[in-house]
């Protein structure tokens, strides 16, 4: 079997992955709060993370792998969205969360085994909240529940942070009903107007790291194998979601290897170079780039091109870099028609490709490997794997022959060209080839009309 390697960030460094059951590997991804378009940074951790779950069903077999990716769908941001259409803030959750899960899906993403959302699990918050007071781990203060940091022995080990550190990194106000500065909120109460649920200590709502703990706990157990999510997700949320859950469950640990991506760059951007964020401006969404003509396997295919834990620079130059390599695959996946997905197995994957994938997820060794692959089926199967070449996409591009998005406007000028030819008004026709020449566009004339392909 092959052996899988994962950077744990609370160790620090690359470890064996051993699952604690292999029939049921569990993973927990923290997905979307739904209130915008997601931007592509936002799309990074759903590509990273199921690029891992393939690879995992591979080593251990399709129906071994437990997947869940979270949807916070009630949030202060959500709330605000809200109250200024005037509408329930379901109605935002939902128009939010179908426009992220088509984005993610024209990005090959498949769909997570199971997505809890955070409004249906507010039982299992209440019951957990209950156990962290019972436990002194937590305490009402002003219609508030709070955890009480201090309890925690074992709090800052995820991050590393040393105390002031992670104070300051909350973020939150140092409220004065609070028995310590990074005391973190578990219930908040909600106002008349607002949404809410009833629970032991009045009509409120789940703090935000509360409802990921609840719904690992309810759909994956005390202990999961591998809890995933952004580099900005380490502190305060993953390090508030490692505290609650070992305190309430006898000191078990949340998780047993913690994976977290770099971020995305924007460089294209009067913003100038930085973290992708909404609050900075420097964000481009999905929905944008899918608009503009670029392909969803080019997205996903440059957000592989660089190693999860490290930065990527997203800018324009690198989806041009990204379209060349695809072009070379199409045009070779072109010959290869004839393989039906359907004949291909496990043992077709190229073994160097799922190598560089067991390292830690190294993708762009992974890709360099790919390119290189002769053997029609591994090229296939390979590919698949890094979640590229799907049926519906690459039996699309066979006709395309292209992933930019403009072989419509293309075919177009060939059809005026050949007309012009008909018409025998060759300079018309030259006009239409320097024209496609100067998009980058190579016409091959032959006895069964006109191809074309990316110079």
């Amino acid at each position: 079997m092959t052996i899988i390697k994962l950077h744990d960030t609370a160790a620090l460094k690359k470890r064996v992955f051993v699952p604690s059951n292999p029939a049921r590997v569990t993973m927990y991804v923290c997905g979307p709060t739904v209130y915008s378009r997601a931007h592509i940074g936002n799309a990074r951790p759903a590509v990273i993370f199921d690029v891992l779950s393939r690879l995992l069903r591979h080593v251990y077999g399709m129906d071994a792998v437990t997947y869940a990716r979270n949807v916070t769908d009630v949030d202060d941001k959500i709330i605000d969205e809200a109250s200024a259409e005037g509408v329930h803030p379901s109605v935002i959750a939902r128009r939010f969360e179908e426009l992220y899960l088509a984005d993610m899906g024209a990005l090959g993403v498949r769909p997570p085994d199971i997505a809890p959302k955070a409004t249906a699990h507010v039982p299992g918050v209440i019951a957990m909240i209950s156990k962290l007071l019972e436990g002194g781990f937590a305490y009402e203060a002003h219609g508030h529940v709070l955890f009480h940091v201090p309890s925690d022995l074992h709090y800052g080990a995820l991050g590393r942070r040393d105390r002031d550190a992670m104070i300051a990194g909350a973020r939150v106000e140092v409220a004065s009903y609070k028995k310590d500065p990074a005391d973190f909120v578990l219930w908040k109460p909600s106002p008349p107007e607002a949404i809410g649920w009833d629970s032991p200590w009045g009509r409120g709502r789940a703090g935000w790291h509360i409802g990921c703990s609840a719904m690992i706990a309810e759909n994956l157990g005390e202990t999961i194998d591998i809890h995933g999510g952004g580099l900005d997700l380490v502190f305060p949320h993953h390090e508030n979601e490692s505290a609650q859950s070992r305190s309430a469950h006898a000191g078990s640990p949340l998780a047993r290897y913690w994976l977290h991506n770099g971020f995305l760059t924007m460089t294209d951007t009067a913003a100038g170079v930085g973290k992708m964020s909404k609050s900075l401006g420097n964000v481009v969404s999905v929905g944008e780039l899918l608009e503009r003509g670029h392909g969803g396997e080019t997205l996903r295919l440059a957000l592989l091109s660089a190693h999860y834990r490290q930065p990527l620079e997203w800018n324009e130059a690198l989806l041009s870099q990204t379209k060349t390599i695809l072009d070379r695959l199409y045009r070779r996946l072109k010959m290869f028609s004839f393989i039906d997905d359907e004949e291909l197995g496990i043992d077709d994957c190229n073994q160097a490709v799922v190598d560089a994938l067991a390292d830690d997820l190294n993708t762009p060794l992974a890709l360099s490997k790919l390119v290189a692959i002769d053997d029609p089926k591994s090229l296939i199967a390979s590919g698949m794997l890094l979640g590229l070449f799907s049926r519906r996409e690459r039996w699309f591009r066979f006709f395309l022959d292209g992933p930019s998005g403009e072989s419509d406007h293309v075919a177009r000028l060939i059809d005026a060209r050949t007309d012009a030819k008909s018409r025998k008004d060759f300079a018309e026709a030259d006009r239409i080839r320097a024209e496609l020449t100067d998009l980058g566009i190579a016409l091959e004339d032959g006895p069964t009309g006109t191809t074309w392909r990316r110079l």
